[in-house]
């Protein structure tokens, strides 16, 4: 007698979801990424001395355009020309009142390197997010993440966010 399957097994078992890791936001707070199920999430290392700030505009714009679909994250990180020195309280106050984010930010992580977050390993890693190894080439680069929490793509420093190659999965 035949089996057959009405799907195939899945090949690629995940052995951590991205709603299972911890962070905490700026005020040092957990950050519980369960809340984010059935939204779109988009994560973006930031800093506040770079060429690429300005984007901070935009991703507010995405935000407060697609907040019923999206949740936009902000990673700061000082590992990229150590453009992102200040404390949480002076990144906080430069990100509110420079270009009125109120978006969830993060505490301050490592996004490469031995001491990487477990955010950024899980969004680097191929073991982990079950889809493709990339590494993080410099401040602003940008990763989403699908409704169910499958990892979708990465974008670098240079696509805006306001892209039609990210707009385009949460329209």
């Amino acid at each position: 007698m035949l089996t057959f399957f009405s799907k195939c097994p899945s090949q690629n078992k995940l052995s951590e979801s991205i709603y299972d890791i911890k962070i905490n936001n700026l005020n040092g707070e957990p950050i519980n990424l369960n809340d984010c199920k059935g939204k779109y999430i988009l994560f973006v290392n930031v800093a506040s001395e770079c060429g690429f700030t300005g984007q901070y505009d935009d991703l507010q714009n995405l935000y407060d355009t697609y907040k019923d679909k999206l949740i936009v994250i902000g990673v700061p990180c000082n590992q990229f020309g150590n453009q992102e020195p200040g404390s949480a309280k002076e990144i906080q106050s430069f990100c509110k009142a420079n270009y009125g984010v109120s978006f969830l930010m993060t505490e301050k992580v490592n996004v490469k390197g031995k001491n990487k977050h477990p955010l950024y390993q899980w969004l680097t890693e191929e073991t982990k997010n079950g889809k493709t190894s990339t590494s993080v080439k410099w401040n602003f680069q940008k990763y989403l993440i699908g409704k169910n929490g499958e990892f979708i793509d990465y974008y670098y420093s240079i696509t805006k966010p306001l892209n039609t190659k990210i707009t385009k999965y949460i329209k």
